[in-house]
């Protein structure tokens, strides 16, 4: 989707901070034994912190590791632009819900040393299936939605309506 580093930047600030907002939701909602109206209030206390790290971490290092990865595996020539995307998607998830849900133990939970391995560990598979179905399902399409209207003069006219 991004033609030029500007765009990359931009469509990494987009998707970060929808994908950090939620994934801070939702795990609030776990640890407070549910999903309370509090929750997208306090939410913001966590998401400034966890989104400059989000949008550094993926832009200058898991987004190019991502892209190297799939093009190893999905042929962009033979494919449809829908499906590099999805696979770019999956392979940020799977390395982002790791190093996030580490963040969040240690700067956030903050647990007892000796519940360190086990409350990331905790917070990373309850946050994975989470992480990559909004993002599959509901942020990737709505950033590129978004991507698009901003950029629609400069980029190409032959995408994909879903791309």
């Amino acid at each position: 989707m991004p033609k030029t580093k500007f765009q990359d930047l931009v469509y990494t600030i987009i998707m970060a901070f929808i994908m950090v907002y939620v994934m801070v939701c939702y795990n609030i909602a776990i640890h407070t034994g549910g999903l309370k109206n509090f929750v997208f209030i306090e939410a913001f206390k966590e998401l400034p912190f966890m989104w400059i790290i989000a949008i550094i971490l993926e832009f200058f290092l898991i987004g190019k590791i991502a892209h190297k990865l799939t093009f190893k595996v999905l042929d962009p020539l033979k494919m449809p632009n829908i499906i590099i995307n999805y696979g770019i998607s999956i392979v940020i998830v799977s390395f982002m819900c790791p190093i996030m849900s580490l963040i969040a133990t240690i700067f956030i939970n903050k647990p007892d040393i000796n519940l360190f391995i086990s409350s990331w560990l905790q917070s990373m598979v309850l946050s994975f299936p989470m992480a990559i179905c909004f993002q599959l399902f509901y942020a990737g399409p709505l950033v590129r939605l978004i991507f698009r209207t901003i950029f629609k003069s400069k980029l190409n006219n032959e995408m994909h309506p879903l791309e």
